[in-house]
């Protein structure tokens, strides 16, 4: 089977072309593929597949081998995934598994992602709860380097009241007006070098109850994205837009038994 590896600022994917339907992977091959060690290695493994109406479908598999929630920096991968089978141009429309999106790249490869509203923003002391398209825990540290992300994520992520799910966290630090952020992912149950959806989450919960357009920078390990978005109440978003590149790293051929 011929695969691709793409990465969205250091989050990296696996990218089969499935609009002929003959690709049906168990969850013990996706997380085999996955693998770091005995496979080809990726957070998150996604098939592109015909969708009457749309452009393509978009199906995502974490790294554990289940389907999972948006990804957005997934989102913008498999977007220059379908320009470079040429499926599209510049833009694209399409379907995932919480509804449709529409993406659009300029003349550098930069891909700009519209994600879903944000509704019913849980804003407590410290900490915020909100889905953007995935469900999001937001903290606010003071030094987010200093942050032992793996273990602090997994016992927010396992909390009783996120199961029976769990719940991906964000480890938040403000500074010098942009946002640094680090993630545990569920499904990866480990530190990603950048989350989509989790730096939407977090550029959306800085503005804590403020009303207005905004526009925020982002740092993550991997990488700088940019976050645009309205906000007509203090607890709900809409016009979310994900901005950042998706890189393709190589193209290869890998043998499922």
């Amino acid at each position: 089977m011929t695969f691709y590896k793409y990465h969205g600022t250091g989050n990296d994917f696996i990218l089969f072309d499935n609009r002929d339907k003959e690709i049906n992977l168990s969850t013990g091959q996706i997380a085999f593929l996955c693998n770091r060690h005995f496979g080809i290695g990726a957070d998150g493994l996604m098939l592109l597949e015909h969708a009457a109406g749309y452009d393509f479908r978009m199906v995502y598999y974490n790294s554990d081998g289940r389907e999972s929630t948006m990804c957005g920096n997934g989102g913008r991968c498999i977007t220059a995934f379908a320009r470079s089978l040429g499926m599209i141009h510049d833009m694209a429309r399409f379907l995932t598994i919480d509804g449709e999106h529409t993406a659009t790249i300029n003349e550098q490869g930069i891909i700009s992602l519209h994600m879903q509203d944000v509704k019913d923003m849980d804003i407590q002391n410290g900490f915020t709860i909100l889905n953007t398209g995935s469900p999001h825990y937001v903290a606010w540290v003071k030094n987010v380097k200093a942050i032992d992300v793996f273990h602090g994520g997994r016992a927010i992520r396992n909390q009783p009241e996120f199961q029976p799910n769990g719940i991906n966290v964000n480890f938040v630090e403000l500074h010098n007006g942009r946002l640094s952020v680090r993630t545990y992912e569920r499904g990866v149950e480990d530190e990603t070098l950048s989350c989509g959806t989790g730096v939407t989450a977090a550029a959306i919960a800085a503005t804590c109850n403020a009303i207005g357009k905004f526009k925020t920078a982002i740092e993550t390990p991997g990488g700088h994205l940019e976050v645009l978005f309205t906000k007509h109440t203090p607890t709900s978003a809409t016009d979310v837009v994900l901005i950042g590149p998706a890189t393709f790293v190589f193209k290869g051929e890998v043998e499922i038994i």
